[in-house]
Formats: C-alpha cells, sequence, structure tokens
C-alpha cells in the first residue's frame, strides 16, 4: 500500500461578485462563450484503435468526434473544460498490464481523447511527467464552468484556506463552491487496477443523464490522478523508474511523480481523497489503527473518513462476490477490525499527506485479490483477468460509493475543511478524539488520542554564530514553501523567546493555514515505542533535525518580528572577494550542494585539497570555476590563507546500495556504478572504482571464489564504506577493521541522538541528530579502530527523539543497548555506519558524513 501562494484579501464585495457568478444550482451563469480550437499537445495522430471484437463504448464511439476545448491562456485561471489533444505513446507489447486484460499506458492518451470528445465534462491535462519520462495525467470531470466563474472557484478556494473565519460566514461558499474530489490511482505501479476503473467512472459521469450526477457535478470537482506510476504500470514493478517507492516519499518529495501529487493537493484542495491500491483480502478501507498522527485534526478527519469508509464497505460487499465463490473476503476497517500495524502515524503516505491541505475524508483502500510479484508469473492469464476484472469493480464501487458521500455530505465536508483552516490560523487547540466529540464513531478509547502541542513558531536562524549550515536553511526553506508553508524573513535584527537573532533569518509562524504541514515537517516528533508493538513503516522524520539547518521551536504569546514574506530562500552562494589573484578559497563539506560543487570542480581537473578542519581549499586560479559552482549549487567560497592538506581527487563509486542511496550518492554528483552479487559474479573490472559503498544487494557468501578474491583484492587496496549489516558483513569477510557489529531491533527507525567525534574526517561538525533503520553498533574495537560517532544517552541511556524503538523479547537490540556505543567507526581502508545517513534520500543533514568517507577511503 501505502502536495506558496499568495494570500488574497477577502472582502465582501470580493464574495458577493464570486456569488454573481454560479448559478443557484451550479449552473452556468455566465453567457461567455467557449473560444475556439482545442489545445493540440503535439503533433501525429491521436486516434486509438479497439481490439478486434471489443465492444464499443461511448469513449470508443467519440474517438473519431471533433473536439472542442479552451486555447491555453499563461497564467490565466481558466474555465472548464480544458480540453486538449493528447499526443499518442509508442505502442509498447512489453507493458505489463497488457497480460492482465488492464489498459496499457500507451492506451491512455487516446481513451482520454475519446473521454473529452463526450461532451463537456471531462478536461485532461498533463500535471508533470515520471522519473522515466512518462506524462502524469490529471482529469477534471465537472459541469462546465466559464473563466469567470473559475476565477470565482480559485477565490473561494482561498478564502476557505486563508480566511476561514469569514469563510464559514459567506453564504458565497455555502451555496456555490464546488467541493473537490480526488481519486489516486496506481502510485504502485503493479497495483493496476485504479487506473481502468477510473477510466470507467470518469465515462460513466461524462455520459449519465441522471439528476444525482448532474447534481454532483454542478457542486463538486472530480479528479483522477490516471496512473501515478507510469514508470511501475509499464514494468511491473511496484516503485519508479528510479526505484522510489512513491508511496513512501511525500515528506522528502525527491521524486517528480510526489512533487505533482503535492501540487495537485495544493491547487487543488480536495476535501475527500481515496488511494486506490492492492491487495489485501478482504478489501481493506482506512481509517486505520493508532498511532493517528499527532498534528492532524484527527476529530474531523476520523469523523468523516469512518462514515465514508462504511458507505465503501456497504458498496464493495453488495457487489456479491464471496468467499466460496470468488475467493473473496467481506471489506475491513481497521479502525474497527484490528488493532495495530496499520498506522496513519508518519506523513509519507498520501492519505496521510493529503490532510496537511486540508482534506478531512482520506483513505488507502487495497484491492483483495493479487495479480502481482508471484501471482504475476505463476497464475494462468485467465485466472489474472478474472481477479484484475473483480479488483476493477471493487475500486469502482468504492469510488461511486465517496462520490454519493461527498454529495449528500457536501456542505459538511466543506465545514469541516474550513474547521481545520480556522484552527490553523486562530491557533486553536486541537480537539481530542473520544465519544463526546465523534459521537458517530464507536470504539474509541485512550489508544487513539494524538495531540500535539504547537509552538508559536519556528525560527531558522541567519549568520555563521547562529546558523549551522547556509546550504541546509536555504534548502529547507525551500521546501517548507514548496510544501505550501507560508515562511516570513526577518528585515532587522530581534529577539524572541529570550534569544537574539540576526536580519534575515526566518520565522514559520504557526497561526497559518498549514500549521500541521510546518509542524509536522519541524518538529521533533515523538517517541512512539511504549505505544503499540509494531509500525507499518518509519516513525521519525523530523526535517528539523535531519537536514541538517539549526532550527528552533519558540514558545511564546507574542510574535512582533519585523519582516516580509517570502517566496524563495535568499540566495547564499558566494565568492569572498579576493585582494589578489593569490587569495586561495574554503569551501566547507557540511552539505549534500557542497559535496556537489566539490565534485564539479574535481570533475573539471581542478587541483583540490583538505584541509585538517574538513573544509576543501580551492587555489585561486579557478576563483572563475568557483564562481560558477558558487551559483549552480548555492554555495559559499570564503577566502582563506591556508594551505597545504591532502590532495582531493573525483571519486569513482562501486556501489551495492538501495535505491534511496544510489539517488542520493548522484545527488551529490559522485561518478558511480551500480554493482551487486551477480554483477561481480559475471566478472566485474574493479579498475573502474576506487571505492565500495555497500549497503545492499552484495552477500559475500554468494560470490564465486574468483569474484570474492578479486572484491577482498580491491578493498585491501582501495577501500570500503559499509553501511548496516550487510556493510559490516563486508568488512569482517574481508577482514579490514577489527570490530563486531551488533544488530538492534529490526523494526526500529527514528531519529537518534548522537555524539560526533572533535576531529573526525568523517563526522566533525556534522549535525547532532541521525536516523536509524533496523540500528547497528560497534563493539570489540580492535588496535587502529577511531570511533568517529556514538549514539548518545551513556550507558543504559535512551538515544531515541522519535519514532519506534524497542528491545527485542530477549532484552537484547534496544536503545539502552545501543546508548553510549559507537554507531560510526573507521580505520585503514573502511567505513562502517550503523545509521543511516542517505535514507531514501531524506536524512539531508547526513549526506556529507558518506561523502566524506568516500573521499577518506578513496
Amino acid at each position: 500500500m501505502r502536495l506558496p501562494r499568495p494570500v488574497l484579501i477577502a472582502t465582501a464585495t470580493a464574495t458577493a461578485a464570486a456569488a454573481l457568478l454560479l448559478a443557484p444550482n451550479g449552473a452556468v451563469a455566465d453567457p461567455t462563450p467557449r473560444p475556439g480550437a482545442p489545445v493540440r499537445e503535439g503533433s501525429g495522430p491521436s486516434d486509438g484503435a479497439r481490439a478486434a471484437g471489443a465492444p464499443e463504448s461511448a469513449a470508443d464511439r467519440a474517438l473519431t468526434a471533433p473536439v472542442t476545448g479552451l486555447a491555453p491562456d499563461a497564467g490565466a485561471v481558466r474555465g472548464y473544460p480544458r480540453e486538449q489533444v493528447l499526443a499518442p505513446d509508442p505502442e509498447n507489447p512489453a507493458d505489463k498490464s497488457i497480460k492482465l486484460g488492464l489498459a496499457p499506458y500507451h492506451s491512455l492518451a487516446p481513451r482520454l481523447n475519446a473521454l473529452q470528445r463526450l461532451g463537456d465534462r471531462v478536461s485532461v491535462e498533463v500535471a508533470g511527467r515520471s522519473a522515466g519520462g512518462h506524462r502524469l495525467f490529471l482529469v477534471t470531470v465537472t459541469a462546465p464552468e466559464s473563466d469567470r466563474q473559475a476565477r470565482a472557484q480559485e477565490r473561494l478556494r482561498e478564502l476557505i484556506e486563508n480566511a476561514p473565519v469569514a469563510a464559514a460566514e459567506d453564504p458565497a461558499v455555502k451555496r456555490d463552491y464546488k467541493t473537490p474530489v480526488f481519486f489516486n490511482n496506481n502510485i504502485h505501479g503493479n497495483e493496476w487496477e485504479g487506473t481502468d476503473a477510473s477510466l470507467k467512472l470518469i465515462e460513466k459521469l461524462a455520459t449519465a443523464q441522471d439528476a444525482s450526477t448532474a447534481d454532483l457535478l454542478a457542486h463538486h470537482r472530480v479528479y483522477f490522478n490516471i496512473t501515478a506510476n507510469p514508470d511501475g504500470r509499464i514494468a511491473g514493478t511496484r516503485a519508479n523508474a528510479n526505484g522510489f517507492d512513491l508511496n513512501r516519499d511525500f515528506v522528502t518529495a525527491s521524486q517528480p511523480e510526489v512533487r505533482a501529487m503535492r501540487q495537485i493537493a495544493i491547487d487543488k484542495q480536495p476535501a475527500l481523497m481515496v488511494d486506490l491500491h492492492g491487495y489485501v483480502n478482504g478489501t481493506l478501507i482506512e481509517p486505520t489503527t493508532p498511532p493517528h498522527g499527532e498534528n492532524y485534526e484527527y476529530d474531523l478527519f476520523l469523523k468523516n473518513t469512518y462514515a465514508n469508509a462504511l458507505g465503501m464497505e456497504a458498496a464493495v460487499n453488495g457487489l456479491g462476490y464471496t468467499p466460496e465463490r470468488d475467493g473473496v473476503e467481506p471489506a475491513q476497517i481497521p479502525f474497527r477490525d484490528q488493532e495495530e500495524g496499520w498506522d496513519d502515524w508518519p506523513p509519507i503516505f498520501t492519505p496521510q499527506y493529503m490532510p496537511f491541505h486540508g482534506t478531512v475524508a482520506a483513505h488507502t483502500v487495497e484491492f483483495p485479490m493479487a495479480v502481482n510479484n508471484d501471482e504475476y508469473d505463476d497464475l494462468p492469464v485467465t485466472e489474472l483477468r478474472r481477479r484484475a476484472s473483480i479488483n476493477v469493480a471493487i475500486a469502482g464501487a468504492a469510488m461511486r460509493a465517496s462520490l454519493d458521500y461527498a454529495r449528500t455530505h457536501r456542505a459538511s465536508l466543506v465545514a469541516d475543511q474550513i474547521e481545520v483552516f480556522r484552527r490553523s490560523v486562530t491557533g486553536a487547540a486541537q480537539v481530542p478524539v473520544s465519544p463526546e466529540t465523534v459521537p458517530d464513531v464507536p470504539g474509541i478509547g485512550p489508544e487513539d488520542v494524538y495531540t500535539t502541542d504547537f509552538p508559536r513558531a519556528y525560527v531558522i536562524p541567519a549568520g555563521a554564530a547562529s546558523q549551522r549550515s547556509a546550504p541546509a536553511a536555504a534548502r529547507l526553506i525551500d521546501h517548507l514553501l514548496a510544501n505550501d508553508v507560508q515562511v516570513r524573513q526577518a528585515t532587522r535584527d530581534f529577539r524572541l523567546g529570550g534569544k537574539a537573532y540576526a536580519k534575515g533569518s526566518y520565522v514559520v509562524d504557526l497561526r497559518q493555514p498549514k500549521r500541521g504541514m510546518a509542524n509536522v515537517m519541524l518538529a521533533d516528533g515523538r517517541d512512539i515505542s511504549d505505544k503499540v508493538s509494531v509500525m507499518y513503516d518509519i516513525s521519525g522524520w523530523s526535517l528539523g533535525r535531519l537536514w541538517g539547518a539549526t532550527v528552533d521551536a519558540v514558545r511564546t504569546s507574542e510574535l512582533a518580528v519585523p519582516d516580509r514574506a517570502v517566496r524563495a530562500a535568499a540566495k547564499v552562494g558566494y565568492v569572498a572577494p579576493g585582494g589578489t589573484q593569490q587569495s586561495r578559497l574554503r569551501l566547507r563539506l557540511d552539505d549534500a550542494r557542497e559535496i556537489a560543487a566539490l565534485n564539479s570542480l574535481l570533475a573539471q581537473g581542478i587541483s583540490v585539497r583538505r584541509v585538517a578542519d574538513g573544509s576543501a581549499i580551492v587555489p585561486a586560479s579557478a576563483r572563475a570555476k568557483a564562481a560558477v559552482a558558487a551559483r549552480t549549487y548555492d554555495v559559499a567560497f570564503d577566502a582563506t590563507k591556508e594551505s597545504g592538506g591532502a590532495p582531493l581527487r573525483r571519486v569513482r563509486v562501486a556501489a551495492a546500495v538501495t535505491p534511496g542511496e544510489l539517488f542520493a550518492l548522484r545527488e551529490m554528483d559522485f561518478d558511480v556504478v551500480p554493482v551487486s552479487t551477480a554483477i561481480l559474479n559475471a566478472g566485474f573490472d574493479w579498475s573502474r572504482a576506487d571505492v565500495l559503498f555497500a549497503s545492499s544487494g552484495l552477500d559475500p557468501a554468494d560470490l564465486t571464489p574468483a569474484a570474492r578474491t578479486a572484491l577482498n583484492t580491491f578493498l585491501g587496496r582501495k577501500g570500503l564504506v559499509g553501511r548496516g549489516a550487510a556493510g559490516a558483513a563486508l568488512n569482517t569477510s574481508a577482514g579490514l577493521l577489527p570490530v563486531e557489529a551488533v544488530e538492534g531491533n529490526p523494526d526500529a527507525n527514528g531519529v537518534v541522538r548522537v555524539v560526533n567525534s572533535s576531529g573526525g574526517g568523517v563526522t566533525a561538525g556534522a549535525p547532532d541528530h541521525g536516523f536509524v533503520y533496523a540500528p547497528v553498533w560497534f563493539t570489540g574495537l580492535g588496535a587502529g579502530v577511531r570511533v568517529e560517532q556514538s549514539y548518545a544517552g551513556g550507558a543504559g541511556g535512551n538515544p531515541l527523539v522519535s519514532g519506534h524503538w524497542r528491545a527485542l523479547e530477549d532484552g537484547s537490540g534496544g536503545p539502552a543497548q545501543a546508548a553510549g556505543r559507537a554507531s560510526v567507526v573507521s580505520g585503514p581502508h573502511a567505513v562502517l555506519f550503523g545509521t543511516e545517513p542517505l535514507f531514501r534520500d531524506h536524512p539531508k543533514g547526513e549526506f556529507a558524513q558518506v561523502a566524506r568517507a568516500l573521499l577518506t577511503v578513496s
């Protein structure tokens, strides 16, 4: 299983004007005609052909009908429909969807063109492109709107978000706002059927003439992300072309598909959303088991999500599938039917991210009949297609039930979304769930109560004396802004919470519409180890601790700071003026951007040296190229008189790593060649590498004798950077560092406090927090082994700040056993990490530790 705008000032005149643009029943009130020809996305034929003998649907009949639509008007709010002719994709007989009788990716553009031709309800836009370059199609189904009406809808949406107190009293909102509903499909590429069910539902909505459909489309916009992961759909893989599970990426948004979904969330502001997945039998429908995200307005979320889940359950069970005849078990709702193990704690999943943009009913729905992985390879085609057709029907039933809920609860959905934003902008307290606050949800107990203590604001200081890393701070600010968090910058020095801050410091006031988003990213989080025995995925993720910037939480009642709103972080890159051409330049190596800048200079053949404090010294002759790097990577080159140091060179990294680690290495501009057990057994040319970074996919026990000899020869001559148990096993196999690796609880993960060695070349100056996932620590340290970093807490303490880390049943593997133990060690030819410094491209403040290790041992 398992997305900054200017604030509009609402006035009575503006809202009254908005009301005049829509008739009371939501029909078109503006006689302005729709202009001219359709948008043509690209050249070439746009029609698709039916398979021989296939029944002709309304969409098929529309394939050759003319398309009418709106010409593009960059920067303007356009009405609906927003039609365009999509250029076709080349036919791909290897598309994994075909075997299941489902829509291959190359069929989507012709089918969407045909759906647009069915009338004036369907619009298709390209929301972005996948990592593999495939288009992401966003379909909107709604009653037609003129440009003026669309602008009125945008004003109402902005009013709800930014002036919720006024919105709650505005009759135009209640009467005219078209409540947004969002269906997200196929985020896991080998969980296909949501796409096909959505195509069927779009056709039904486009052609239905009944009163309930007319009412739905008059009062709602229904959005469909047709396939969130076209790369995986084609390849039959869970992940995208970069190897990322997109439904784990919403905190970081490292992948283009997730950034597209993030923008949909921001721009469309859905009140209800459903994320369609597979496969759990019987059909799993959220809401979830504890723990529940503490930054949500969970009372509003649970009220709507549980009620809609009941409707979906009835619709799915009403299809009549049985365990005996069809192999389909009755639907299940984890909140009601399970105790733990399927939580909504981390905002890494789509339905757990969307509430921070105002969604008050959000669901993962898991179809029951597995057709991927071993089933895809082993089952007969007829059985696979039978199962897939059941899943399509169940997905359709879930979506139709959600539309029924949206239509019959439109007023309360909008009111609850307004209330989410009202609490945020006024600084109101959260309302804990209880039988009294959510009376229609049975079974609420103390195990379901999660709230947080919001600070008044966060400050990201400016100035070298207060800010650990200016590049990290700038990256964090830009990330907050990209997530629609409002950020302001001080125009003068100021004091806040008893501390002095310099002009240019950033202030994130939590009295803003997206306070939950700001806090879920910047807060430390919570140690929930004692709440449940197991978590579905990660339990700690704090950007405030893991992205390398200094971030202060401020708890004060007043927030009087001379400041201005910002749309982007101020640039921090520069090259210090040189008194003479002999002035050398110093580049810190504390951030991923600084590492990338270094690697770009080394790739150009610049002679760079590394000095004792870990920074890089660039010769004066390279000042012009340093200036380019400063602009490109937004990093600072300071003047220095320091000389000497060890020469640095471009490092070629052989990497047996996870997709996230590979992505992070390339983000830092290392020259990387992936390796694995199979690649080494096939005869890898080790002259192509200067160092091996290993954490996954390379088991010395499975190497041939020749491959093992070649590997050990390389490691003895060059070096190893190892991470986790797999990296430690390679170290032991090659006889490099005399250490014993102790594996902690493999289910443990989260943010931990660490103590860095002041003189270490790997972790000196690193952040005092790290991330663990199946943590490892090192004991039995022999001669020549240096402790670069240790878990904090002292013997028997607890280094965990936020997350879930318990001891195993025998008392081993817990945080008390790790406290005070070495988490990173180094020695001749090797550096070993027990932490996860590149996890899913996420803990960006830790990246430089791996880079320094690679530079050290190569």
